[in-house]
């Protein structure tokens, strides 16, 4: 297939993505942000008035960064993983294997498709924090350069356990028992410097902490952990998660069976 077939193609796949996003936002948009509203509400002012102040800034502005990424996480990896799983359930995966497609194309949509809803919601939820605290900047380019990075390793993650599933509880299970408990004990709620030293030396082998921390940098510029550190792992982990992904398309699994 030639380049414009390719991007007709590509082009077909995420506006197919975004339409299907689009025409059930009661189930894509509107929950994860009334979720966020309510760690807003809870957190943020109820709890968070008794906490006062984590790293020097007032609590509510501390837990705005973990909350977006947190809502960023899920909806990348949870997008792409039942958007792509349908797709082999209902073995229209199939008609685009068939065609002249590469294969890389067909990964590329259904992540770009995944990336915005994570984006979509983020901004949502970003909407919503302006409407609690006034929201600053600190850094621009490490905040969009988190942000993508993060909702691409999610995306990649989310399309392989997609090609592994075999039933819908299958798509389910990384999110409740992996996603989940990663992201909580992430640094979305509290700082890891007030860890004991063998729990801040746990934390930092969750990579979910990097992400928070270097998003955090970027609004507030605040860390835990190095920046240099944080965007080079990340950058690794999409680079390893989408060969991985391309490769387990090319080889079928979990489809040509």
């Amino acid at each position: 297939m030639n380049g414009h077939g390719n991007w007709v193609a590509f082009k077909t796949i995420v506006g197919r993505e975004v339409r299907r996003i689009l025409r059930i936002w009661g189930q894509t948009l509107v929950p994860p942000t009334i979720t966020m509203t309510l760690y807003f509400v809870i957190f943020g002012k109820m709890i968070g008035g008794r906490i006062g102040t984590m790293d020097g800034l007032p609590y509510i502005d501390f837990i705005v960064p973990g909350l977006i990424m947190m809502s960023v996480i899920q909806n990348s990896y949870g997008n792409i993983v039942s958007s792509f799983f349908g797709a082999k359930f209902q073995r229209f995966i199939e008609e685009m294997l068939v065609t002249p497609t590469p294969n890389w194309v067909i990964l590329s949509g259904y992540v770009i498709g995944a990336l915005l809803r994570g984006l979509m919601v983020g901004g949502m939820v970003l909407l919503v924090a302006m409407c609690f605290t006034e929201i600053r900047v600190a850094h621009p380019l490490i905040t969009l350069v988190t942000l993508l990075l993060t909702a691409l390793v999610f995306a990649f993650a989310g399309f392989i356990n997609a090609m592994f599933a075999k039933k819908f509880d299958d798509i389910a299970i990384i999110p409740t028992f992996v996603l989940t408990p990663l992201t909580y004990l992430g640094g979305v709620f509290y700082s890891v410097s007030l860890l004991p030293p063998v729990w801040k030396t746990i934390s930092h082998f969750n990579p979910i902490l990097y992400m928070v921390n270097a998003f955090r940098y970027g609004l507030l510029g605040i860390s835990d952990v190095g920046i240099g550190t944080a965007l080079t792992l990340m950058t690794g982990f999409a680079v390893l998660l989408g060969g991985g992904s391309l490769l387990l398309l090319q080889r079928g699994t979990g489809l040509r069976q």
